[in-house]
């Protein structure tokens, strides 16, 4: 019933692993970042992909999710790739980065959409939201943002999912276009996992590990 919640409780749990492990080497994010990718890239294929060619033509879905991509593409524009795992932001520096905060919002936001019309993918984006937030949370512990601004930033990134969970679960207009904005949303969740799987290893290394993580995030995506 209170699913919606769930990506709301996955940044808080980022945030308290960025506390406890603060500034120290964190090589297990990168490998949750590959399992996230794997299994939000499988959930979309094998569940919110098949429920939007279900209300939609087809040829029309390919043209929404190809504008995801555009879409997300832009957004990284702005965000320097914090959706999937990069922070190429001068960490000293004393200008908070709001157009960052404002594309995770805006990407935040429309991640809320699938959640409602099938709750399976709260599940991927959970798993998702948690090294994203491990990330974020680091690089703001470690810059010299005053903490209002960084418990802002942090209050807004946990809020934004549920938030468009609940507003398109309710407001007609957005209701009558939700599989509209679930097909961007593919294509925003095939550019970021298809981003994460390839460039989660140094120097595109072929790693076991790696491997292995994602396998084993398509196996159990198949059988939430």
């Amino acid at each position: 019933m209170y699913n919606y919640l769930f990506p709301l409780y996955a940044v808080i749990i980022g945030i308290c692993i960025a506390l406890i492990t603060k500034r120290k080497k964190k090589s297990f994010t990168k490998h949750l970042l590959s399992f996230s990718g794997a299994f939000i890239l499988a959930l979309t294929l094998i569940e919110l992909l098949p429920e939007v060619y279900m209300h939609l033509e087809a040829k029309l879905i390919g043209v929404l999710i190809l504008g995801g991509i555009v879409i997300q593409i832009f957004l990284e524009s702005l965000s320097k790739g914090a959706e999937h795992g990069h922070l190429h932001i001068h960490k000293h520096t004393t200008t908070f980065p709001w157009l960052l905060f404002i594309s995770l919002s805006i990407h935040s936001f429309l991640e809320g959409f699938p959640i409602h019309e099938n709750n399976d993918m709260v599940y991927g984006i959970l798993i998702h939201k948690i090294p994203i937030a491990i990330l974020i949370t680091s690089f703001l512990l470690d810059s010299k943002y005053t903490k209002l601004q960084i418990t802002i930033a942090l209050i807004v990134f946990a809020i934004m999912t549920p938030l468009g969970t609940i507003l398109s679960n309710n407001i007609p207009i957005l209701i009558d276009y939700t599989n509209y904005v679930n097909a961007i949303v593919i294509g925003i969740f095939l550019h970021i996992a298809t981003i994460i799987l390839f460039e989660s290893s140094e120097g595109h290394k072929f790693n076991l590990t790696k491997l292995f993580t994602i396998i084993l995030g398509v196996i159990i995506a198949y059988f939430v």
